[in-house]
């Protein structure tokens, strides 16, 4: 199953999980090499002509399911706050993702409503509720601490909720926004369960295994690389009438 394949991955040595946004991108990926794939909600968004925080439950679904079916490798899926404050949306966005065919994923403690990060408890209760819907499929269950990219520069909070995360079950623990090998390190000390970073321009993956980190992900940035180029091209030929950059064909 996808799902052991993808939690033996986090017993291993440490890997790069890509964030594809549809299944051409999703499959591309694969033939690449890389082992497993996450979705990106920002990317997905952007397919979908809309903002990041705007895609509903059932539209993440079926881009689950059509990234399970458009490749052999076990696909992680940005539940984002589980579409509801309440520990009961946690665990039904988790359910639903799983019958879609991920083999894993995330919950946030950001509430993009009310902009606001969750109290410790409320947070706590969401993951417990996570990990109860993520055990009869054997969904591996991603906590993440939203504090460093939205506007709460405080790292030993971050680092006390993912401790209560990890007591409360979570198998992967994520702070994204973390901006040095020594936060990193920090992090990864702290708790004893898997930990994912979010990939920086400026650290390359031997720096961030190094430093403690089990799984490296790339969040909308391979996306945002993509369209930075159609834009581009775009530009070319409308300013200047400048079809010099189309160039490339299929890669695979």
């Amino acid at each position: 199953m996808k799902t052991e394949q993808f939690r033996a991955l986090h017993e291993g040595e440490p890997f790069v999980i890509p964030n594809p946004w549809d299944a051409g991108s999703a499959r591309m990926l694969e033939a690449l090499g890389f082992l497993a794939l996450a979705t990106t909600s920002s990317g997905f968004a952007f397919t979908l002509g809309k903002l990041d925080g705007q895609v509903a439950l059932d539209e993440v679904a079926a881009h689950v399911r059509s990234l399970d079916e458009a490749t052999a490798l076990p696909v992680s899926v940005d539940l984002e706050n589980g579409y509801g404050a309440d520990p009961e949306a946690a665990g039904r966005a988790v359910e639903v993702a799983a019958e879609a065919g991920a083999a894993g994923g995330s919950i946030e403690d950001w509430d993009r409503d009310e902009q606001r990060i969750y109290e410790r408890e409320h947070a706590v209760e969401r993951v417990r509720a996570a990990v109860v819907a993520a055990r009869p499929s054997g969904f591996v269950l991603t906590a993440r601490a939203e504090n460093l990219i939205r506007g709460h520069d405080d790292l030993d909070d971050t680092i006390a909720r993912l401790q209560l995360y990890e007591e409360a079950g979570a198998d992967v623990l994520y702070a994204p926004g973390l901006r040095t090998v020594e936060q990193v390190r920090a992090v990864c000390e702290s708790v004893s369960k898997p930990v994912n970073i979010l990939a920086r321009p400026d650290l390359t993956c031997a720096e961030l295994a190094d430093a403690g980190a089990q799984r490296v992900s790339v969040g909308g940035s391979l996306a945002w690389v993509a369209a930075q180029a159609l834009a581009d091209a775009a530009s070319a030929i409308r300013d200047r009438g400048d079809f010099s950059m189309l160039t490339a064909g299929s890669p695979l």
